[in-house]
């Protein structure tokens, strides 16, 4: 089994580890996507499971928070060069579980933790330094807003990204979770013997729920499409969900980590490092309202029609 496993890594290629090509920004098949492939790779043949890359990924980005806490711009570099170390291992864990089909929740769950934990030092971190200046309450209040504001986005984006992959690519490599069957397993879990598959799961829950209260339309149309087509989604309706979709794809990236971590890299190295909470809760708040009005009156178009579908049946 081993020896298989290391063989299809051996042989795989890059693109073999994308979700899909559309969903790639310029920077993650240029430099994140090939250096984790490679790292992939390597981690394959040393025997080690996703989860440890996951690991050592949180590990190098909560230090690069505490790295962006000093007023100093050697360190503020040393601490980039760690943060982009940590995307680095992020992407790896995800190519390594689907070049040695380990791909599992349980593993994303685990990645998502230590995605919220790297953020939550920088968010941390950049907040003592800012408040340190002055202000500290008014400075702790703009980061939780900030820090909120950042949770609420990355929600809405994944969820979108997730949806594409569900009509477009396929229900197999979606991670479209319904939050009432979450919490129908949820319930099912025993404190006593599964309290780490329970608090990451209650972790998962909660995330779920959040992205249904922000794009109902697209939980709606996941709704009505598993009622009407159980076994596979029709040509007719992935042709039109692509169509819909793909205009956004690139909007809903300015709200994912890549566009964040050169905003946070640029603000850095001017020495403007507070800028950054002001601009997740100013601007990147009305392009993630913006984009779930666009998309959600463009979504009820489609709920329309597959009911109308539905009925005709």
């Amino acid at each position: 089994m081993d020896t298989d496993l290391e063989t299809g890594a051996a042989s795989a290629t890059v693109e073999k580890t994308y979700k899909a090509p559309e969903l790639e920004g310029w920077i993650d098949i240029y430099f994140y996507r090939k250096v984790g492939f490679q790292l992939a790779r390597l981690f394959a043949a040393l025997g080690l499971t996703p989860t440890t890359v996951s690991a050592i990924g949180c590990i190098c980005g909560v230090t690069a928070g505490h790295f962006y806490y000093y007023r100093d711009l050697r360190l503020n570099i040393f601490g980039m060069l760690l943060h982009v170390a940590a995307n680095v291992f992020d992407n790896a864990d995800g190519q390594l579980a689907r070049l040695t089909n380990q791909t599992t929740r349980m593993g994303r769950l685990i990645d998502g933790v230590a995605d919220h934990l790297v953020w939550l030092s920088v968010y941390f971190h950049l907040a003592l330094r800012s408040g340190s200046e002055g202000l500290p309450l008014a400075i702790a209040v703009l980061a939780l807003a900030a820090g909120l504001s950042h949770g609420c986005q990355a929600a809405a984006a994944d969820y979108c990204r997730s949806g594409y992959l569900y009509f477009v690519r396929g229900r197999a490599r979606a991670n479209l979770d319904s939050s009432a069957e979450l919490r129908s397993e949820f319930q099912r879990l025993r404190w006593p013997s599964q309290p780490w598959q329970k608090v990451l799961l209650a972790f998962y829950l909660n995330f779920t729920s959040q992205q249904e209260l922000f794009a109902p339309g697209l939980q709606r149309l996941h709704q009505v499409t598993e009622r009407a087509f159980s076994e596979e989604i029709p040509l007719w309706l992935r042709d039109g969900y692509r169509q819909l979709a793909r205009p956004f794809l690139a909007w809903w990236r300015l709200l994912m980590t890549n566009t964040r971590m050169l905003l946070l890299f640029l603000l850095l190295l001017i020495g403007r490092p507070i800028w950054y909470f002001w601009i997740e809760v100013s601007l990147f708040n009305f392009l993630l309202v913006y984009l779930l009005w666009q998309q959600g009156n463009a979504l009820h178009s489609l709920v329309q029609l597959v009911t109308a579908r539905r009925a005709a049946v």
